[in-house]
């Protein structure tokens, strides 16, 4: 990693206390000397590289974080900027925490995270934003009603998890002409992509008389938690027809589970997607799903594009969306040699 001297730190960052729109050195370090304190969004200086910190949210090797992980490292080292990232070591919201103040502590110049729990994270953000430290949302998002948009974070850059909720839903009810018996695997209780999933899906369906949601229930975004849940749910209720999942790795724990029930995923049950995994992509090919909705986790080249236009002054929205399709039997083979 490139670094600097103690000297030269500490000169930068008493530079920044007196250089930085509403900022102020109004309190101390431990050991007496000044700190700066921003009261509102920091500005960034334009520089040709930067130290940017990325808290990154722990999930034991899925495909789509390590996309996501993998695009965010190969962005910054093309651009030549030193990412400062600590893989996490369990799915904890304070460990995380923990890794959002060490990267305070190590004064990089930005800081990007996705928020394990949207609320835990949030006073992390508030935290980085009094230490002058620009902070950019990624993926999941964090309470407006603690670390407020504009203010306390520069951007939130996410897919539209609600819109692949509906998505998954208008294709669902094209499919079936509006009669299904449904069974959902929610995603991670209070995540934003399990709270908007969930939300985009069940209200799009309300109005069709012939879909019912027979159980719902979180599987926490993880393969084996799928398989447990639809071992259990499915005898519970056999006249499903259709498992909706908010995501590719619950889903192939539903497939397994299915085959191991004696059931044909794709023509007894449809199994309903979210993500955009080449595993899925080839079980569309196969047969075993019937459709993915994209979840696009290439976020670098964007992040960082992001991260320049702001330290230059250009004006940023508050949401920026990633763009996501629809993958079926008509297109999976032509979306597969891109799929993650």
């Amino acid at each position: 990693m490139r670094g600097s001297s103690l000297l030269g730190s500490l000169c930068s960052l008493g530079c920044a206390a007196v250089l930085l729109v509403g900022c102020s050195g109004d309190s101390e370090d431990n050991d007496g000397s000044s700190a700066a304190v921003c009261q509102s969004l920091p500005p960034l200086a334009v520089k040709d590289s930067y130290r940017v910190g990325f808290a990154q949210l722990w999930e034991d090797h899925g495909p789509w974080r390590d996309a996501n992980t993998a695009s965010m490292v190969d962005e910054a080292e093309k651009r030549g900027f030193e990412l400062v990232y600590e893989p996490g070591t369990k799915a904890d919201p304070s460990e995380q925490v923990a890794r959002m103040q060490a990267l305070i502590d190590a004064k990089v110049d930005a800081i990007i995270v996705a928020p394990h729990d949207e609320t835990v994270l949030a006073p992390s953000v508030v935290a980085a934003r009094r230490a002058c430290i620009p902070t950019f949302i990624v993926d999941r998002a964090v309470d407006p009603q603690v670390a407020i948009p504009g203010e306390d974070y520069v951007s939130y850059l996410a897919s539209d998890f609600r819109r692949e909720g509906e998505m998954a839903a208008e294709w669902l009810i094209e499919k079936t002409g509006g009669v299904a018996q449904i069974i959902e695997l929610e995603g991670t209780i209070g995540s934003s992509p399990g709270v908007q999933r969930k939300k985009g899906f069940d209200e799009r369906i309300v109005s069709e008389e012939g879909m019912k949601i027979l159980a719902s229930e979180s599987a926490d975004f993880d393969e084996d938690k799928g398989y447990e849940a639809t071992l259990r749910l499915v005898p519970e209720h056999p006249e499903v027809n259709v498992i909706y999942s908010h995501n590719d790795g619950m889903s192939f724990g539903v497939i397994t589970a299915l085959e191991e029930l004696g059931k044909v995923p794709g023509e007894d049950i449809l199994v309903v997607s979210i993500d955009g995994t080449k595993k899925a992509t080839q079980y569309i090919l196969d047969g075993k799903i019937a459709v993915v909705v994209e979840c696009n986790p290439r976020f670098g080249p964007i992040v960082f594009d992001t991260l320049v236009d702001y330290a230059q002054g250009k004006k940023v929205p508050l949401r920026i969306d990633n763009v996501d399709r629809v993958f079926d039997i008509d297109n999976a083979a032509e979306y597969l040699p891109d799929a993650y």
